[in-house]
């Protein structure tokens, strides 16, 4: 049975690992944690006279770099001096060159969030009147590429690290002590070590090309290593190595010495292995929080201990169930059920841990119900629940098995006695018949020593040579009836049904574990809802006051649509503005941007007029595309005032598009 189980082990395994991989190649480049809620000038304005400097304002403070604020003219030559600055608060400036002629004006952005996720963009405004502009910037995304992926992968590489020498630390000193000298434990801890160092050191030599160029050239510059090492994240990097080496001299005392010694010097040692394994793991777990999500926002003081205990948890739950896998699968040394209570104990507290932090984590992210449904990362966060509460409910069944374990081996104790007397007995009764035989043999000695005279001599050398075949073949038969007793003991063990279900258990919660690390890799990568949210109401502010102070001085009507075709990246808002608004001739302008405010193309947009009142329309309106999100049209002819319907078909895909409207009084 065992063989047919490692086959689907196997597969399992790969299924898994390609389901994780998945997950990490279509999650994309990191989304925005600091999201620009509102800039000077506004974007899609046109400004009569060309502004001194070009401000942008963000949901929360950013690092820049000296290309991070650029501004381009309609011919794509950069017209900013200097280096970027902050204004004040949130917001950052660049001066840009006095007197610059009428025409289209790009602004692109690439700063780092406080929370240390690379953030990009790009929006356009006009002086004087809007141009055709040569400017191209969509495929400027910040967190991308060759780079992004490899950046996200060593991400999930850290958190798989982290939680096997975690948790396959704690389950060795806290569950299973005798698994110290077993050597498929020792690989596992020791893998878990190497790959979260493996992956610090890779996340080190990428962050300058991650949150800068994105080019695979830069990863080897020192120039942008020195640059990282003087970051938050970069102190975050370099301090989970010095705690790594301290990780690793509580590995050799925990599989070197600690396993050779007593069981009276053990209880000594376990207690300092306890304490400063703790200490390091915490110093690990801080080394993420203190550069991540629970560093900025609400509460930074109270979430990052929270982050702290959540990592922990997970680690000691996750890393153990693994480090549980590995000893019914690979050790030879079976692992007894007491052990397996144990974990189940520390598991249950694990997961109390896990739901309190995470509650808390959800409400400093989320903020709100609707973010559940209404972000990404909502949505993703009740993937993760969801995959958390299978996960739940597949341990209660090993939970079972383990108590029908622990029952069977009571069970086969109180009989052990019972077969002890049988067995010596027999024992008995076998050495009893050897000594007869013995005497017996040495009654038949005798005699043939007196009959067999001068021919003792050649007798002798035969039984001689006798003597050194027989010893061969006595070494040669102790190993068949040792290879006969270690394959029945493995058949004896995966005969017992309760061990079995444990084992098929165990092996479902790891396979979902997996996907769940998948999942949580994406969701630190994520911006949290609450931010999308603020920023969402800032730009709606900002958009209504802009869109109120235009139609005061002249006239002119914005209009701010939500759409969803259905289809893959197929949510976000497009703006129309109509300027002047009046009868007769009118400059348009449509803006396309996702829900988080970043402005993206689309195949196609069409606009078309309709006055329901006269049965005028619809007149077709098909706008040129400017550049990333924007598009435009000019001498647009509005025939009489009226309540026109305007509506906007946008199309996403082949196959996906919809159409959105709205009024607005023009003339």
């Amino acid at each position: 049975m065992t063989q047919t189980i490692a086959p689907r082990v196997r597969t399992l395994v790969l299924l898994l690992l390609a389901t994780a991989g998945l997950l990490l190649t279509t999650a994309g480049p990191a989304s925005a944690h600091a999201a620009l809620t509102g800039s000077d000038p506004q974007q899609g304005v046109v400004v009569d006279k060309a502004p001194d400097q070009v401000s942008l304002t963000f949901s929360e403070q950013v690092a820049l770099s000296n290309d991070s604020l650029r501004v381009l003219d309609p011919k794509g030559k950069a017209v900013q001096q200097g280096k970027p600055f902050q204004v004040e608060g949130t917001t950052y400036g660049v001066k840009v060159h006095s007197g610059l002629p009428d025409g289209t004006y790009t602004v692109t952005y690439q700063v780092v969030s406080a929370d240390s996720h690379p953030v990009s963009g790009a929006f356009t405004f006009s002086v004087g009147a809007p141009s055709v502009t040569s400017v191209s910037v969509s495929g400027e995304t910040a967190g991308g590429g060759v780079v992004g992926w490899l950046y996200g992968f060593g991400r999930y590489l850290s958190y798989a690290g982290f939680i096997v020498l975690v948790g396959g630390g704690a389950f060795v000193l806290a569950c299973w002590q005798r698994g110290a000298g077993v050597r498929p434990m020792q690989r596992f801890v020791v893998g878990g070590w190497l790959t979260l160092t493996s992956a610090t050191l890779l996340l080190l030599l990428l962050r300058g090309s991650y949150t800068g160029s994105g080019k695979v050239a830069d990863i080897f510059d020192l120039d942008l290593l020195g640059n990282v090492l003087q970051t938050k994240s970069g102190a975050a990097l370099v301090s989970r190595l010095l705690l790594l080496a301290a990780a690793a001299l509580f590995i050799s005392v925990l599989f070197g010495a600690y396993d050779k010694r007593e069981a009276e010097e053990k209880r000594d040692l376990t207690f300092g292995l306890a304490i400063g394994g703790t200490v390091v793991a915490a110093g690990l777990a801080a080394s993420w929080a203190m550069a991540e999500h629970a560093s900025v926002g609400l509460q930074p003081g109270i979430a990052m201990p929270v982050d702290v205990l959540h990592l922990l948890a997970v680690a000691t739950w996750l890393g153990g169930l693994s480090a549980l896998l590995v000893a019914l699968y690979r050790s030879k040394t079976p692992i007894e059920s007491a052990a397996v209570r144990r974990f189940s104990q520390v598991a249950f507290g694990s997961v109390v841990a896990l739901v309190a932090t995470g509650v808390y984590q959800s409400w400093r992210q989320l903020g709100s119900w609707s973010a559940f449904t209404g972000t990404r990362y909502g949505q993703l966060l009740l993937v993760k629940i969801g995959l958390v509460a299978v996960l739940v409910g597949i341990a209660y069944i090993s939970r079972r098995w383990t108590a029908q374990l622990a029952d069977t081996v009571v069970r086969q104790g109180k009989r052990a006695p019972q077969k002890e007397r049988v067995a010596a007995n027999a024992s008995g009764s076998a050495k009893a018949a050897k000594s007869a035989k013995e005497a017996g043999g040495a009654e038949e000695s005798g005699d043939a020593k007196k009959a067999g005279g001068g021919k003792q001599t050649g007798g002798a050398k035969k039984a001689g040579g006798a003597k050194g075949d027989g010893s061969k073949r006595a070494a040669q038969l102790a190993r068949q009836q040792a290879a006969m007793d270690t394959a029945r003991q493995k058949r004896t063990r995966d005969a017992d049904p309760h061990r079995f279900g444990l084992r098929r258990s165990v092996l479902a919660e790891a396979g979902v574990a997996v996907v769940l690390l998948a999942v949580t890799t994406v969701l630190t990568q994520t911006e949290p809802g609450r931010t999308e949210e603020e920023a969402k109401a800032a730009k709606s502010a900002a958009s209504s006051s802009s869109s109120s102070s235009a139609q005061a001085g002249s006239g002119a009507v914005t209009l701010d649509m939500s759409f969803d075709t259905g289809g893959t990246d197929g949510k976000g808002v497009v703006t129309v503005d109509v300027d002047p608004a009046r009868v007769g001739g009118n400059e348009m302008h449509v803006y396309v941007q996702r829900p988080n405010g970043r402005a993206f193309d689309i195949p196609e947009v069409k606009v078309a007029l309709t006055l329901e009142a006269k049965k005028i329309g619809p007149l077709a309106i098909t706008p040129d595309h400017i550049t990333t999100g924007h598009w435009s049209a000019s001498n647009v002819q509005i025939p009489v005032a009226g309540d026109w319907k305007i509506a906007v078909t946008v199309r996403t895909s082949d196959i996906d598009q919809t159409t959105v409207s709205k009024n607005a009084q023009i003339g």
